[in-house]
């Protein structure tokens, strides 16, 4: 599916303001490559749309192995951070997103490559890119081997986002190193809140929440 400049290309192109220029050109050289690879369209599209859900089993399992280690609470709270600070990135994603008003490229370019519905939201930073930077960086403070796959998984989230379309490498880029630095800044702080109410938690019949009994 291609898509021809919109009517509101000027106004929209003023909104993206100078960053696009380097991005436009990097995002038409993704899409060109989009476009000579009809056998990857579908893995793509499918990882760009739900691949999120991804990061979401991701978290379950960094929960599940916190639960049987030595240090259950002080585990669990660093798998239970990584998932609150993708909740808390996405909040203050959206404003930024509002804020700088930036257009997709399928509003802005013509002949793009598209294989995911519009959307009427703002194109920077990316959400997708900004839950998976949390949840990576998140992760690799809580349970190396699995912040590594989540790296990767985030790695590939952004560039699925371009490819299908959706997005500019900027965006993505932006919502990753948003995401993580969310995750990384706020981690202290946040665990030492979250904690205590896991201990409350760990003496009420609630407790297999937060370590596996021996």
């Amino acid at each position: 599916m291609r898509a021809t400049s919109s009517p509101q290309y000027q106004r929209q192109k003023s909104r993206c303001g100078r960053i696009t220029s380097m991005d436009r050109n990097l995002f038409e050289k993704v899409n060109r490559f989009a476009d000579r690879t009809a056998w990857l369209h579908g893995p793509m599209r499918l990882y760009a749309k739900y691949g999120i859900g991804l990061f979401a089993a991701l978290l379950l399992v960094a929960w599940w192995q916190a639960r049987a280690s030595d240090a259950p609470i002080r585990n669990v709270s660093g798998a239970v951070w990584a998932g609150v600070s993708a909740l808390l990135a996405i909040a203050i994603n959206q404003p930024i997103g509002s804020a700088v008003g930036r257009a997709r490229p399928y509003d802005t370019l013509s002949n793009v490559h598209i294989l995911l519905d519009r959307t009427k939201d703002f194109s920077f930073p990316s959400d997708h890119a900004t839950v998976a930077g949390a949840v990576a960086a998140g992760l690799l403070l809580a349970n190396r081997k699995l912040g590594i796959a989540a790296l990767l998984a985030a790695i590939l989230m952004a560039f699925a986002r371009v490819y299908a379309g959706a997005h500019y490498p900027g965006d993505v880029l932006a919502g990753l190193l948003l995401g993580a630095t969310i995750a990384i800044a706020l981690s202290a702080l946040a665990r030492k809140l979250i904690t205590p109410g896991l201990k409350r938690l760990s003496d009420t019949p609630f407790r297999l929440l937060v370590a596996r009994e021996q």
